[in-house]
């Protein structure tokens, strides 16, 4: 049974180890007034070739290091008496604990006793001591730049982006005055006719002269037929014009399918194979494209009998459609203006306020999201633990962690948590009652979480301890410190801050567990305003 027992406080995987206490700790002093100095010793005793590495941190619990002393080096026969020394001070009156601290010596941790000591109040005879008026604010110069320096970096490239436009826009041929046309085949007389007055042919711009007669037959097919011609290829342009001749029952026979087909793929090969035709069949071509034309415009039945044509309405209506086509432009240039304004701004923050600045700011931030959402109080499994989380904590399946023989010590388990050991931030709560009342040594559980974490993947493993003080004073053991988490799927690392606190009651334990990327300070918020709501409930 005992062993059994042993198992559990492992939280389902660990082993249970022992090591000799290689690191004494000491003070010089366990009371002191606020503000004033506590020196702490740690001292042990190596072998010439041992090499050992003193801790280095710039908080032992919620005691601040003011100074870490050079280590002083004794001989003792063949070994090494090594003393290092801290001054350590605290702004706070009240009961605190230089929690048990880690030691490395030959690349093994061992860990220091705990040290309780009292930080006493400063009595302040105001008989004697005048007291004065609180001072106004004072202004603290900004150490960024003035603010007409963002304006004038503003100004200067919206500037250099209105020249780049400009000369785009003045580099930029102009287009043809559109011209209003009665019909399309009226169009598309014109602009052939257009084409001939061009002499792009004598000029040896054969791919132009091409590229512009194919338009002149596309936008003629694609108005007075109405099919996509000037976005098809040739062969979707082909197999849409057979279907339209079928249902239009238009009169058009295969020769001049054929003629059409024929041109142009003879342009393509032109625009894209660099062919070169010869004189005469640039000519052929041209009288194909012309007959074409012709040819689709008698086979097209009339639809109107009128012989007067309502030139003012056809007026009316290219003029509606040309404006259309200017506001269109019209919003577009406003809506890239905008997204270059959006993307300077963006710039000028990123370069004057930092990345993560913009990145809280703009783009969001998941903890802080948490941290500023409506937070939830409640209480979870038995005996029961009240705490308040930015998120409900729903209920966890265990039995994936827990094995049969542990599972026979236990009463009851429950487990809650949210996230995972790779989101954002994550937080279990886990409660147990055994069935018989056993001694619960807090500081072997939290080893075995440790080891648990260890084998789901968790390195590099770093911890504090220190005693823990729930709202109602129930006492606790509470460890935190970092370890590095590697994704599983990614196989990227992610340097994590965690906190384990235990509570102890006769056969039961209470465990809380949070966890996070090192360094995001919304996360540490949260993480300090869940450990102030703990409420611990008694065994029922």
């Amino acid at each position: 049974m005992k062993n059994k027992v042993v198992l559990f406080f492992f939280m389902f995987t660990s082993v249970l180890f022992a090591q000799p206490k290689r690191v004494s700790s000491s003070v010089d002093s366990t009371k002191v007034k606020i503000g004033a100095q506590i020196n702490l010793t740690l001292k042990t005793t190596v072998d010439t070739l041992s090499k050992v590495k003193f801790p280095d941190a710039k908080l032992f619990g919620r005691l601040e290091v003011l100074e870490s002393y050079p280590v002083d080096t004794i001989k003792e026969n063949f070994k090494f008496q090594l003393i290092k020394k801290y001054g350590l001070t605290q702004f706070d009156s009240g009961k605190f604990v230089i929690p048990s601290l880690q030691v490395i010596i030959n690349s093994k941790p061992f860990f220091t006793d705990s040290i309780p000591v009292e930080i006493l109040n400063v009595a302040v005879d105001t008989l004697k001591q005048p007291l004065y008026d609180i001072k106004e604010i004072t202004q603290v110069k900004s150490v960024g730049w003035p603010w007409w320096v963002y304006l004038l970096i503003a100004i200067v490239l919206g500037g250099l982006g209105y020249l780049i436009y400009y000369l785009i826009k003045k580099n930029k041929k102009p287009k043809e005055e559109e011209i209003l046309f009665a019909s399309p085949i009226e169009k598309a007389t014109a602009h052939l006719k257009t084409l001939e007055n061009k002499s792009l042919v004598e000029r040896g711009e054969v791919k132009a002269y091409y590229s512009e007669l194919t338009d002149i037959a596309r936008t003629y097919i694609e108005e007075a037929v109405n099919i996509p011609a000037m976005e098809s290829t040739t062969d979707e342009l082909i197999a849409a014009f057979k279907i339209a001749i079928l249902k239009k029952k238009l009169s058009l026979t295969d020769e001049t399918i054929q003629h059409l087909e024929r041109v142009l793929k003879q342009a393509d090969l032109v625009k894209f194979a660099k062919s070169k035709p010869l004189d005469y069949e640039i000519q052929d071509d041209k009288i194909k494209i012309e007959k074409t034309i012709f040819k689709i415009h008698q086979s097209i039945p009339e639809e109107v009998e009128d012989d007067e044509v309502d030139y003012e309405n056809l007026n009316a209506l290219n003029l509606e459609k040309l404006a259309r086509k200017k506001r269109k432009r019209k919003i577009t240039t406003i809506a890239l203006s905008a997204v270059f304004v959006l993307f300077l701004s963006v710039a000028i923050l990123v370069v004057t306020k930092g990345f993560d600045f913009v990145k809280d700011k703009i783009i969001g931030h998941p903890t802080k999201e948490l941290l500023e959402g409506e937070w939830v109080l409640s209480e979870y499994g038995n005996p029961a633990i009240k705490i308040e989380t930015p998120k409900v904590l729903t209920r966890m399946d265990v039995s994936t962690y827990l094995n049969k023989e542990t599972a026979s010590l236990m009463k009851d388990i429950q487990m809650f948590g949210y996230g995972s050991l790779l989101s954002d931030y994550y937080v279990m709560i886990l409660t147990s009652k055994y069935k018989q009342e056993i001694e619960v040594d807090l500081n072997v559980a939290m080893e075995g979480s440790l080891k648990m974490m260890e084998a789901r993947g968790a390195q590099n493993i770093l911890l504090k301890q220190e005693e823990f003080s729930s709202k109602e004073g129930f006492k606790g053991l509470r460890g935190f410190g970092t370890m590095t988490i590697i994704d599983p799927i990614t196989k990227k690392s992610r340097k994590t801050y965690y906190e384990l606190i235990y509570f102890a009651q006769e056969g039961g334990l209470q465990q809380i567990m949070v966890l996070h990327e090192e360094g995001d300070e919304p996360a540490n918020e949260i993480t300090e305003r869940i450990m102030n709501s703990v409420e611990i409930a008694k065994m029922k």
